[in-house]
């Protein structure tokens, strides 16, 4: 390439950066005067504008650029001067315009060109006030493509892709606020970033240094002390001057060395200090580097929310609060398809036409409002509409005609839960296709790509006043605020944005049903699992009265991690798994801790997926309690298996009562799987069970090597010999008919069986 080519090249390159700069002003300042067309402010922003790229494109030889700036500028000069007022028609045709700049400037787009005469002739006529009326101009087309969804779309239905335009080159946003803005990889901002993280454990080593070095400074005057002693000992004894000499030598070379320890340790202390700050800053720099406002994820979406408005006949405009929010780079790429459709979605669905709105008592034009704050370390959007709300009649009927749901179901449920047929692959409330919507695809895509981001959204409505969508989401991919604990000698660590407290559960609160470890908290039972057996690391022993527990939630489901020990909260930098392991179950990251050791960051919804397929199985294990052993008494343990509620709970009350410990089944196969994963003293059955019956249960108790010797009693309702030699023949120990039970019977049967409660 020649030197006159690489000189041009980079003109049309700062063409193009110009461009988006000042195209963003001109939109801006358009739909301002869309609603005032008089403010002066904002008509001399909107003609600098054109002005700039109006030179700007006579500069590099873009004849198309001149033309359509040069037409624009004379329509805002007339405003300015008075003699012309701007008209939806005008604000139409320069919004064309700016797209059409945009489109001259990005390389590639052989496009733009072509549309210049026409858009030049249609302006030109608007500023003749002799011209004949023109037909009404197509509003124009969107100036911030629809960012592709990895599945469809929104609230039921797939938006229509607007027109193409060339995508913006990453890295070109304009300097904000004069600062010089440079291009820089993603990759190397992730090195920075990581170099900073390890440069920041690094410092924190230094600490057990400084600890050791005020630890022999103890010794040194403790040693100094001792000498003191001395001397005066051998002095009272009459030692030689030889000796005193000596030991007076000896306390000067210890004086000398005490002031060099100290000056040692008051530099290291504040080299360490010094080094710490500086290692903060630098993380916290190279962590900013990262950050952007949440306008840049919105830069074009008033427009596009106001252009979809007119298209559909509908005035709306978008309210931001909170724009300068900022965001991880990573999320706010992931963010802008979600919003965009949400945006839309709004506009299609929530805002009514003018004349219903009047009607209602609102103003004609609808509002959209996105409000965006931090929350202990989450990015909250709530995105708001004054629109009509959700027809929860007709989503009900819906429900019922797709056969999702019977009628009789669907009249009980309450609004949430009617509400989340929204979130369904496929759920539309509109009947017809058209361009915006009525494909019968929905929120469910919106709610997969927040989920990617380890996030959640929420819908809430209000009949006639409009709807509201609720998203939380991490404010980096990069960092992560985590509970750390340690299990069986590792490190991992929970995000906090998954959990929902810790708690310290007594053993003696920990309960068995249907062969499952709960315990109660709030008015609800809680699922109790062992992180050991989770991430196979070897089962601890538990000591004293209670478990260290983290109750983990994932959407609705809800359970309790027993741990060995929590560490405490952490800030860590997300280090991702070298790509030749794979995707490691159950883990997502790693991090280092301040004193340099890793920590794995749990995968929640993995760990879920775990803690279900090991209940499926019936593989889970029993933690422990502890209780019993911390008592010095063993209490007998007996599993009652039977499908009548009211049976087993007699059984139940007898045996508690007598002090044996009891769990409970609800047929055969929850049986199997509790004394698969549990230790029992004495099995109780039934013999006519769903699923599996006790004569089955019976059978495989007596085929498995651990379980040949544990006592059985059948107790049925079957009195017949026939029945009574089946249960006996499959190996049960005794056979108890409930025709003939009452409690003495059951007692004495189990007693003869087992002993007493306390073995």
């Amino acid at each position: 390439m020649t030197p006159e080519q690489m000189r041009d090249a980079s003109l049309l390159e700062l063409f193009s950066l110009e461009a988006e700069a000042q195209t963003q002003v001109l939109s801006a300042g358009l739909m301002a005067l869309e609603r005032n067309p008089a403010q002066p402010d904002q008509l001399e922003a909107c003609m600098r504008a054109a002005h700039s790229l109006k030179g700007a494109a006579r500069i590099v030889g873009i004849d198309a650029g001149v033309s359509v700036a040069h037409v624009m500028e004379d329509c805002l000069v007339a405003a300015q001067e008075g003699r012309l007022l701007l008209r939806p028609e005008h604000i139409d045709a320069l919004l064309q315009g700016t797209d059409l700049l945009m489109r001259i400037a990005t390389p590639g787009d052989q496009g733009g060109e072509a549309a210049v005469p026409g858009f030049v002739a249609q302006l030109t006529a608007l500023l003749d006030p002799s011209a004949a009326p023109l037909t009404a101009i197509v509003p124009a087309p969107l100036a911030v493509p629809l960012p592709p969804l990895a599945e469809p779309a929104v609230l039921g239905e797939t938006l229509a892709e607007p027109e193409p335009t060339p995508p913006r080159k990453p890295g070109k946003r304009p300097a904000e606020g004069g600062e010089r803005v440079l291009r820089v990889t993603a990759d190397r901002l992730n090195s920075l970033l990581d170099l900073s993280s390890k440069s920041l454990v690094e410092t924190q080593r230094l600490k057990p240094y400084l600890a050791t070095l005020q630890r022999l400074k103890r010794m040194h005057g403790q040693g100094m002390r001792a000498l003191d002693g001395l001397k005066g000992q051998l002095e009272d004894s009459g030692q030689g001057p030889e000796v005193l000499q000596a030991l007076a030598q000896t306390q000067q070379l210890l004086a000398e060395t005490q002031q060099i320890l100290l000056q040692q340790a008051a530099d290291l202390d504040e080299f360490g200090w010094q080094a710490s700050q500086r290692a903060q800053l630098l993380y916290d720099t190279a962590l900013a580097c990262r950050m952007r406002p949440l306008a840049d994820v919105l830069t074009g979406q008033s427009r596009m929310v106001r252009d979809l408005g007119r298209s559909l006949g509908k005035p709306v405009r978008l309210v931001v609060e909170g724009d300068k929010t900022q965001v991880d780079r990573d999320v706010l790429e992931k963010l802008e398809a979600p919003l965009t459709h949400l945006l839309r979605n709004a506009v299609d669905h929530g805002i009514e036409l003018p004349e219903r709105r009047l009607l209602a008592g609102k103003p004609a034009e609808g509002t959209l409002r996105l409000r965006a704050s931090h929350q202990a370390g989450l990015l909250i959007l709530e995105l708001s509409d004054d629109g009509a709300g959700i027809d929860l009649a007709g989503l009900s009927r819906s429900i019922v005609e797709r056969r999702l749901s019977p009628a009789e179901t669907v009249a009980q449920m309450s609004e949430a839960e009617l509400l989340t047929f929204l979130f369904l692959p496929g759920f539309s409330l509109r009947d017809t296709v058209t361009e915006v919507s009525g494909r019968g695809v929905g929120l469910d895509a919106v709610q997969h790509m927040v989920r990617e981001l380890r996030g959640a959204i929420e819908l809430t409505q209000v009949a006639g006043q409009g709807c509201c969508f609720h998203l939380e989401v991490p404010l980096t991919l990069s960092v992560v605020r985590s509970l750390v604990v340690e299990e069986g000698g590792e490190a991992y660590a929970f995000p906090l944005a998954h959990i929902e407290r810790t708690l310290d559960v007594p053993s003696e609160a920990i309960v068995q049903i249907e062969g499952r470890q709960h315990f109660w908290h709030e008015d609800r039972h809680i699922g109790l699992v062992a992180a050991s057996q989770l991430l196979n690391r070897p089962a601890s022993q538990r000591e004293g009265q209670h478990l260290r527990v983290v109750v983990i939630r994932e959407r609705d489901q809800l359970y309790g991690v027993a741990v060995e020990r929590l560490i405490g909260e952490r800030v860590l930098v997300v280090m991702p798994l070298d790509p030749r392991l794979g995707k490691v179950q159950d883990i997502s990251s790693g991090a280092l801790l301040d004193d340099g050791s890793v920590v794995l960051i749990i995968d929640v919804e993995d760990l879920l997926r775990s803690v279900e397929k090991l209940l499926s199985t019936g593989r889970l294990e029993r933690i422990e309690r502890g209780a019993s052993a911390a008592r010095g008494v063993v209490r007998r343990r007996v599993l009652v298996v039977d499908d009548s509620l009211t049976v087993r709970e007699l059984q139940r009350k007898l045996l508690t009562h007598r002090g044996y410990e009891v769990s409970v089944a609800v047929d055969g196969m929850d049986g199997w799987n509790a004394l698969r994963s549990d230790d029992f003293d004495l099995l109780i059955t039934d013999i006519d069970m769903p699923r599996m019956d006790g004569i089955e249960l019976v059978t495989l108790v007596r085929r498995d090597h651990r379980l040949q010797s544990l006592p059985v009693m059948v107790v049925s309702y079957k009195d017949r010999e026939e029945d009574r030699r089946r249960g006996l023949d499959a190996g049960a120990d005794y056979y108890l008919a409930k025709a003939s039970f009452h409690d003495d019977a059951l007692l004495d049967a189990v007693e003869e069986l087992i002993g007493g409660a306390q073995g």
